[in-house]
């Protein structure tokens, strides 16, 4: 695509051939469970994409070059790396200019899709507007990317440390779908209650390919979010989660960690309060949100 950005033959090939892709974000790997459990979830996901007849397109840098589609052997050094940089729009230019290794953010990991026009992305949770944010500002950039670029983000909601109301209201400012898919509440990542409505109810892959065709097609620029809950064995209970995000975020406020540090502190800290069990349901929760990226794609490139 240019000196910064190289593209695997497999996922260029299905791009070229308007075969469905799955773009696959890489700060869940450097940042978001420990050595090899990333490796086997990583690879587990691809396989997961690869079986519903769709091309996984992992993204990360490295030694400053974009690589959109990620070999084993790339996904393994990654996975081991230290000081990877977790990379948003505003960090390309620093890791491309050094030369350095990065994990693409879901905002960022958006940003490249959308250059390779990639047009469906799996992830964990989005990004929001923080608990506190009327005094701290501290607003994801994932909304931002959400409401310029026309991808549609399958996940299991917004994060649950965030301020789920202030999240959609956000979203319906700049204009984004907040679909839930089979469900009218919008899920909590770890629990697949928040309290709060989606925008819309669709119940199959078709129908969310037939929306994202009817808004692009209108020439009507801007993401989707489809909000798949974790599947009911591998979901949390909402107060114990809640409980253990409050303890944390006292926490964090002592400690003073602020900007980009908040989410890993607070997803390292739930997983010690629940003694590992979110852990187990972040992979679950993942590995869900693949399968129904997979079978999106597919319909979209029908």
């Amino acid at each position: 695509m240019n000196q910064y950005i190289v593209m695997s033959q497999e996922v260029s090939e299905a791009i070229k051939n308007n075969q469905a892709v799955v773009a696959l974000e890489s700060t869940i790997i450097s940042h978001g469970m420990p050595y090899p459990q990333n490796v086997e979830m990583a690879l587990n996901v691809e396989r997961i994409i690869r079986r519903e007849g769709a091309v996984p397109a992992t993204i990360a840098i490295l030694d400053g070059i974009i690589k959109v589609g990620l070999s084993k052997d790339e996904i393994e050094v990654l996975a081991k790396a230290k000081n990877v940089y977790k990379v948003g729009k505003r960090d390309f230019s620093y890791v491309l200019s050094k030369k350095l290794m990065g994990a693409t953010t879901v905002s960022g990991t958006s940003l490249i899709a959308s250059m390779a026009g990639i047009k469906v992305f799996a992830t964990g949770g989005i990004g929001g507007v923080h608990r506190g944010a009327t005094e701290t500002f501290d607003i994801s950039r994932d909304l931002e990317e959400l409401s310029v670029l026309d991808i549609c983000v399958v996940c299991a909601g917004a994060k649950s440390i965030l301020d789920l109301g202030l999240t959609l209201e956000y979203l319906e400012t700049k204009g984004v779908e907040v679909i839930g898919y089979q469900t009218k509440e919008l899920p909590a990542f770890y629990s697949r209650e928040s309290g709060f409505n989606v925008n819309y109810q669709l119940d199959t892959p078709a129908e969310i390919a037939a929306l994202l065709k009817a808004k692009w097609s209108l020439g009507l620029t801007g993401g989707v979010v489809v909000a798949n809950p974790i599947p009911k064995k591998f979901g949390m209970d909402a107060n114990k989660i809640n409980d253990a995000i409050d303890l944390a975020l006292v926490e964090a406020k002592e400690k003073g960690i602020k900007g980009n540090e908040v989410t890993p502190f607070l997803l390292s800290k739930i997983k010690h309060i629940t003694e590992g069990s979110s852990l187990d349901s972040n992979i679950e929760l993942v590995y869900n949100n693949a399968l129904l990226a997979a079978l999106i794609a597919v319909e979209y490139s029908k």
